[in-house]
């Protein structure tokens, strides 16, 4: 991977675009530091680091904007949910999928749908952090001397929330349009990164300033990262590989056909959505009522945090089903056998051993299904004993945070793709210079 990014900076054209790519992330890591006015930001990140649920989740997402009390609080993430739900959607809505099998046309309107969805769960997202941390707006201030009553300066602090969630959107757009890779991925990467940069040079000071207590622990959990970033590596990589033969064919004076091929079909093909899926659900309910609900004195509040709050038991056991759940349904959702099956049938090809049609699409099913399982095996893995192990390494460390399972999968397949868009990016050039 570094070999191919310091091949990449001696292409001036490729080195361009990467300039380009770190300038725009610059103003994005700029942005996640400017406070909002009117909000109190030291009170706002205590209340996010006692969540540590699915707020401490989105922050650590948003490389600590949103524990900032920054303008990019929001980040990316309200397009993210945007797009998973038309995916989703895609599938349930007969229109919506025939604008998906319409070419670039009918992308550009489920593009148009999404920034739409992504917009209206922005203003959401927006008004529930308002009303959740209503208490550390400053209602008597609005950092210009002016007094304000709490309701303006909890509309003004909505209103750049959502404007600099659509900022964070086209900062994205443009990164993949003039850079390397995805924009939006790229700035989760980076966020993911910078949370735990900070977290691990804060443990690095502390070790100098005296607590050299904390070398051991930190040494520790240094080899349990690189290890465990090791096996998402291996694990990523893995496929399964059904063989397909093609038909020759004489058509004329010429003769095609009669080549074998493969079908990948990954281990980890749904990647980290499930994780995501499955957090979010058993989060959601408790970041409702801690907006809704006086978390001090509700004992239903209490109830669901000892027994379905992260880190207990059943928290644990039903975070696996979920991810195997999701997992399977995700794979439904990018993986169709018929669809795959139909391919191969009207090119000429086909399966050894297996017939065309029907019996091809079932066998694809029974592999995809097998697949799908360890996948969810992984995933589930990843999810937990990541975590525990973390936990029983640097117990209260803020390194336990900010390594979280999905952040670890996410980083590990940001990596990947960005190393394969270098590839490409040289290998097109490579043509290029050929044909010149």
């Amino acid at each position: 991977m570094f070999k191919n990014f310091i091949n990449a900076l001696k292409v001036k054209e490729i080195r361009n675009k990467i300039l380009l790519t770190i300038l725009l992330v610059l103003i994005y890591r700029l942005g996640c530091w400017i406070p909002v006015p009117g909000v109190n930001a030291e009170a706002f990140a205590s209340q996010i680091g006692e969540d540590g649920g699915f707020l401490s989740l989105l922050s650590s997402i948003s490389g600590g904007a949103l524990a900032n009390g920054s303008i990019l609080a929001l980040g990316i993430s309200p397009y993210i949910s945007a797009s998973i739900i038309i995916q989703l959607l895609t599938i349930a809505i007969p229109s919506l999928e025939r604008l998906s099998r319409m070419g670039d046309e009918g992308k550009k309107k489920i593009a148009f749908y999404t920034k739409i969805a992504a917009l209206v769960l922005a203003v959401a997202q927006a008004v529930a952090i308002v009303l959740s941390f209503d208490d550390v707006l400053k209602g008597s201030s609005n950092g210009l001397g002016m007094s304000l009553p709490t309701w303006i300066t909890g509309t003004i602090v909505t209103l750049i929330l959502i404007a600099g969630s659509m900022f964070t959107f086209w900062l994205g757009e443009k990164i993949t349009e003039i850079g390397i890779t995805n924009g939006q991925s790229l700035l989760i990467f980076v966020g993911i990164l910078s949370t735990a940069a900070t977290s691990l040079l804060t443990n690095i000071v502390g070790i100098f300033d005296g607590h050299m207590e904390n070398l051991g622990e930190l040494g520790l959990f240094l080899l349990a990262l690189i290890l465990i970033f090791g096996f998402i590596v291996w694990i990523d990589g893995s496929e399964r590989k059904v063989p397909v033969q093609y038909a020759k064919q004489i058509k004329g004076r010429k003769m095609y056909g009669g080549q074998s091929t493969y079908i990948p079909i990954r281990v980890n093909a749904t990647g980290v959505m499930p994780i995501i899926f499955a957090m979010s659900l058993l989060s959601f309910p408790q970041l409702i009522m801690s907006i809704f609900v006086d978390t001090e004195t509700s004992k239903f509040y209490r109830w669901y945090s000892e027994w379905l709050g992260a880190g207990s038991y059943v928290y644990i056991i039903l975070v696996g089903l979920l991810i195997t759940f999701f997992a399977y349904f995700w794979a439904q959702v990018t993986f169709n056998p018929e669809d795959v099956s139909k391919n191969i049938q009207q090119n000429g090809g086909f399966i050894p051993g297996i017939r065309p049609g029907k019996p091809t699409a079932d066998y694809l099913k029974k592999i995809s299904n097998r697949v799908t399982l360890f996948g969810a095996v992984f995933l589930s893995i990843i999810a937990i004993v990541p975590s525990i192990l973390f936990s029983a390494i640097s117990n209260g460390s803020s390194l336990v945070n900010a390594f979280s399972a999905t952040g670890l999968l996410i980083v590990v397949s940001v990596a990947l793709e960005f190393d394969k868009s270098l590839e490409a990016q040289m290998l097109m050039k490579s043509y290029k210079g050929f044909l010149k």
